[in-house]
């Protein structure tokens, strides 16, 4: 399937079911409380998960861990429900069971999969950098998103290795013949994908950093065995096309179809490596 596919799928998606109403659920004036898993919150179907972490820095546009949350993660759920077979765990009033994870909860083995958003902001405390290297080891996939230029990607990649060792865990390209490209949709190049604030504030620039920020990059971490443990879309923000779908239809054409392309293509990897 290409890009224009995907995006006659969500057109239908829209016009049949309506924009998602999660993006005006929570406004925009106050962060949305974190959703920390229950006991039942784990039922054997997709859990969107997000990690939650400490931020000790701020980036323009970014607000931590709680960047673009609860939409992104709603959204996201709800269209890998309908362009995919995946079966998305279910919240009361039919909301998906997307969940917050603090790192040094033991839920967070309950994730196979964990979204982190604004991470040139972070910092690891010991026992979490211990906690996210036994969680990777143990077959966890981190994807992390919505960083830009060279400062967040210093202080990432810092943090990082106190997790894996760049001498037994070096960071690398995604390189074409990578299978995240093809898991079900054929995606050509990384799309560069602005805040809708930045897109409609500069007329529809794409870097939010200017020259620091010119290229879109996808970098990943394997562990001995070649399976990607972490990804990583730098000077991108993949996410801000799941949140913001149905805010502007020129946004929404511009750039969730590749969004949504992208999301879901790491989401199948994850899953089945």
């Amino acid at each position: 399937m290409n890009r224009r596919v995907i995006g006659v799928a969500l057109a239908v998606c829209l016009v049949t079911a309506g924009v998602v109403v999660a993006q005006q659920r929570w406004g925009r004036m106050y962060r949305a409380p974190p959703r920390f898993p229950t006991a039942d919150s784990f039922d054997g179907a997709f859990n969107f998960c997000r990690g939650m972490f400490t931020s000790i820095r701020g980036e323009a546009g970014g607000q931590g861990w709680w960047t673009d949350y609860p939409d992104a993660d709603i959204n996201f759920s709800i269209r890998l429900s309908e362009l995919t077979k995946t079966r998305v765990s279910r919240a009361r009033g039919d909301e998906p069971n997307h969940l917050v994870v603090r790192l040094m909860d033991d839920e967070l083995f309950q994730c196979p999969y964990l979204h982190m958003e604004d991470v040139g902001t972070l910092s690891f405390s010991d026992d979490e950098v211990v906690r996210m290297r036994e969680y990777l080891l143990k077959g966890g996939f981190l994807w992390v998103d919505d960083f830009w230029g060279s400062h967040a990607w210093e202080q990432w990649t810092s943090e990082i290795r106190r997790v894996l060792p760049p001498d037994q865990y070096p960071i690398h390209d995604i390189g074409k013949d990578h299978p995240f490209w093809r898991a079900m949709f054929q995606i050509e190049a990384l799309p560069q994908i602005p805040s809708i604030n930045h897109w409609r504030r500069t007329g529809g620039e794409t870097s939010e950093r200017g020259w620091d920020s010119a290229e879109p990059n996808i970098r990943g971490i394997s562990d001995r065995h070649g399976r990607l443990m972490v990804l990583m879309t730098h000077n991108t923000d993949i996410s801000d096309a799941w949140e913001r779908e149905g805010e502007d239809p020129r946004y929404f054409y511009l750039f969730s179809p590749n969004g949504y392309a992208v999301g879901i293509n790491v989401l199948i990897y994850a899953m089945t490596h």
